[in-house]
C-alpha cells in the first residue's frame, strides 16, 4: 500500500512538474516561485499517491501513471467546473 502510494506521488509530481515547466517556457517574464513550486508539487504528489491508493493496482508502472494521470484527472474537472460558473454569471 505504501509503494502504490509513492508511485502514484512520483507520478503526480511528474505531472505537477511538466504543467509548470510548461507553463513557465509559455509565457515571457515570468518569474520562478520556490515556495509555488513547492506547494505544488506536494499537492500534486498528495492527488498522485491518493488517487493510486484508489484504485490499488499491482506492479511498477500503473500506479505511476494512475498518479499522473489523476492530477491531470482533476485539473480537468476544475477547469470544466470553473468555465461553466464563468458561463453562468455572465447570462
Amino acid at each position: 500500500m505504501l509503494i502504490n502510494f509513492l508511485l502514484g506521488f512520483s507520478g503526480g509530481i511528474i505531472r505537477g512538474l511538466t504543467g509548470f515547466v510548461k507553463h513557465q517556457l509559455s509565457y515571457k517574464n515570468v518569474k520562478f516561485d520556490l515556495l509555488y513550486f513547492l506547494a505544488l508539487s506536494l499537492i500534486c504528489g498528495v492527488i498522485g499517491g491518493v488517487v493510486s491508493l484508489l484504485f490499488q493496482v499491482k506492479g511498477v508502472i500503473f500506479p505511476f501513471v494512475i498518479g499522473y494521470a489523476g492530477g491531470d484527472f482533476l485539473e480537468n474537472i476544475y477547469k470544466i467546473i470553473t468555465n461553466r460558473l464563468k458561463n453562468e454569471a455572465r447570462k
